[in-house]
């Protein structure tokens, strides 16, 4: 059940009083946000739904917090959330290339066969004279999603190793941007609506990359759902200013 802990109301420069934060997923013993991660400063965050402002500075390990207004989450704090979002990032990287490299699907029906690879899936569209949907699913499935996770791992790489580079803010918001222009698991289920009604008529055989496919869209869903948007922001800031 969430808790409920009151902050102490401060007033910032635009004047608008910071309200009650609610808290979720409190670890059993940790009864205050007084000390949570080590962090004693004032840090601001306004509701993305409402525009209330909060306090969320004292969150813990593994704890949510969610405006106590329209219950729309903020932010939440993870100690190994490098880490995590790290290992995610290059496991999925690793599966990406597989899927790439070897046959999506075999198709067989009336003694013909047909083998597709996934990038073959973008070029058979643009030899049948659609070259600009051809760019968009190729973008939508492969490249926007190898750019996101080769950007995730610059940043994630250089906040680990402390390294402070001025392209660290152009890479947080070209993450932010991009990621919702993935569409890794709007092909993936399509792909499967489709073999159900191509079974019908054909028979089968899911290779290799289709496997590699579907573990590297949820390890893309992992890395990306791990990488707080605020904490991000917040590391790269006191980065900058260490």
């Amino acid at each position: 059940m969430a808790t409920q802990s009151h902050l102490e109301t401060k007033t910032p420069t635009h004047k608008k009083p910071i309200a009650d934060i609610r808290v979720t997923h409190r670890l059993p013993g940790q009864n205050s946000l007084a000390t949570g991660n080590d962090r004693h400063e004032s840090e601001c965050l306004a509701c993305p739904a409402c525009d209330l402002v909060f306090d969320v500075a004292g969150l813990r390990h593994r704890e949510t917090a969610r405006c106590s207004r329209c219950g729309h989450f903020l932010t939440g704090y993870r100690a190994d959330e490098l880490n995590r979002v790290m290992a995610f990032t290059v496991s999925a990287l690793i599966l990406l290339l597989l899927a790439c490299s070897f046959p999506f699907l075999e198709f067989r029906a009336s003694g013909l066969e047909s083998l597709m690879t996934l990038p073959q899936t973008a070029f058979e569209l643009y030899r049948n004279g659609m070259p600009y949907l051809a760019f968009l699913v190729a973008a939508f499935i492969i490249i926007i999603p190898a750019t996101v996770l080769l950007l995730v791992l610059l940043l994630i790489g250089a906040l680990m190793m402390q390294y402070h580079h001025d392209g660290l803010r152009l890479i947080g918001r070209l993450i932010f941007t991009l990621q919702s222009w993935s569409m890794v698991d709007v092909f993936f289920i399509g792909v499967l609506v489709s073999l159900v009604k191509i079974a019908q008529m054909a028979t089968i055989h899911m290779g290799i990359s289709f496997w590699a496919y579907a573990g590297f869209s949820i390890l893309f869903i992992l890395a990306l759902s791990n990488l707080d948007r605020f904490q991000c922001w917040r590391r790269i800031e006191a980065l900058s200013e260490s």
